[in-house]
């Protein structure tokens, strides 16, 4: 059976899931949410960066890849976003068009492959 479409599932909800609560961060940093917003975005990141490496792998993709590397980039950047939302409320702004800019690079790096 072929395990790559579970994957490629698993990574996109992670995607959505972690990006639903980066912008849930930047939209109310109360600090009452931050202990579950924190949790869900940190879980979903481990899921995202774990099923990205198993798609990887499945593929047989090399890591060292260009294109690769500057996704994990722009996952590790939207990782820490929710909990920079939580120190610096005065920054939502920026940290929103930071994630946006995130996310469309890394969507561009997979569908594009320019490295």
């Amino acid at each position: 059976m072929e395990r790559l479409p579970y994957y490629l599932l698993l990574h996109l909800l992670s995607l959505i899931v972690l990006t639903a609560h980066t912008f849930m961060a930047f939209a109310n940093p109360a600090p009452e949410n931050r202990r579950s917003t924190l949790m869900i975005t940190g879980i979903t990141a481990l899921l995202m960066l774990g099923s990205g490496f198993a798609l990887l792998a499945l593929n047989k993709i090399p890591f060292v890849t260009g294109w690769v590397l500057v996704k994990f980039f722009c996952w590790l950047g939207l990782a820490a976003l929710a909990g920079v939302a939580y120190r610096r409320p005065h920054l939502r702004g920026a940290l929103s068009l930071t994630a946006l800019v995130l996310i469309a690079v890394a969507l561009v790096m997979v569908l594009f492959k320019p490295f």
